[in-house]
């Protein structure tokens, strides 16, 4: 059994920062993630992906986002328990009893769900014939842009993941970006960016089509995509992506007693709190009145919910806030001199 201040569920980017917020005021922590690696979706789905709105940071890859908060944690001893799950959890006494699907047991007074959307797969294809190309030359992610060098690349969807792409890709491949409908769901400023890279001959533009079927042997060759009238074209292609969004798993969280509404967790804007004394949710996962879904936001979230564990892992002590530019506690905590 591992007892700990706090086990914190999730190492994306609000899990990590949480994780320093907790160090930095002197409480344990430990980390599970049922991913085999640390960055949560910065990781797994768009680690080659430009970030443009963490503060003080113009622009970031998920990858780098995620390689300097594991810098930031460096000064302290985190142990994080990768490719598992948490299975269940039940209450003792003042503490929470925790155990993944490997058997590892926690005992502690704050749990903090910081899993983004819980366990999630993309919404993929409906063609049958697509799986076959799947990981090969139809992705649902991207890990590694310059695979894509020189090549022909299709892109479906309207929202901001397929602009993003299509509009950086665009930089070294030709694009064709196909979506279903004439209005895009993307940020204004990146669909005029696509609209621009259109005009330009960067990008050829499909709207209202989607994909009837895919061709090739060994290797994709071409598409077929149908109009809403029914008119087909065929499209010579290298590569297919589809970004279509997530399909959201919460898993065995659901069965945890907690307030969850369309998959996500109300909580108070105090501590984070959910509705269970010691259970906090920051990250996409949590929802409470103008929400908004950014990684700035986990970072808060996440800040007020490690402050707000210190009374029930110290109950004796008084949480007394201090700024790291003057405190020789927090400084010690860093390893810097004091």
């Amino acid at each position: 059994m591992i007892k700990t201040d706090a086990l914190i569920i999730g190492a994306g980017p609000t899990g990590l920062f949480t994780a320093h917020q907790l160090k930095l005021i002197g409480l344990n922590c430990e980390v599970v993630d049922n991913l085999d690696k640390i960055g949560g979706q910065c990781i797994e789905l768009y680690p080659d992906k430009p970030i443009y709105d963490i503060p003080a940071v113009p622009e970031c890859t998920g990858e780098e986002l995620t390689n300097n908060l594991i810098d930031q944690l460096k000064p302290f001893d985190v142990k994080f328990h990768l490719n598992e799950r948490v299975e269940e959890v039940k209450k003792s006494n003042e503490n929470w009893q925790v155990k993944t699907n490997k058997g590892t047991e926690f005992s502690t007074p704050n749990i903090i769900i910081a899993g983004g959307v819980g366990s999630f797969e993309p919404r993929k294809f409906s063609p049958k014939e697509c799986e076959k190309f799947e990981n090969k030359s139809i992705f649902y992610s991207i890990k590694d842009k310059t695979v894509f060098k020189g090549k022909t690349v299709s892109i479906f969807g309207g929202g901001d993941s397929a602009l993003d792409w299509a509009v950086e890709l665009s930089k070294d491949s030709k694009v064709n970006l196909v979506h279903r409908r004439d209005e895009f769901r993307g940020a204004k400023a990146t669909v005029d960016k696509m609209r621009v890279l259109e005009k330009n001959g960067k990008i050829n533009l499909f709207t209202k089509y989607q994909l009837k079927s895919v061709n090739g042997k060994g290797n994709l060759e071409s598409i077929e995509v149908e109009h809403d009238n029914k008119e087909v074209k065929n499209i010579k292609t290298d590569y297919v992506l589809g970004f279509f969004g997530l399909i959201m798993q919460l898993g065995p969280i659901a069965n945890w007693g907690l307030n969850i509404d369309k998959k996500t967790i109300n909580v108070d804007t105090e501590r984070f709190e959910t509705n269970q004394k010691g259970i906090y949710a920051v990250g996409d996962i949590c929802t409470y009145p103008g929400k908004l879904k950014l990684i700035l936001s986990g970072f808060h979230e996440g800040a007020l919910a490690a402050r707000a564990c210190f009374k029930l892992a110290r109950p004796n002590e008084k949480y007394r806030f201090e700024f790291t530019t003057t405190s020789t506690n927090l400084l010690r905590r860093l390893g810097k001199k004091e």
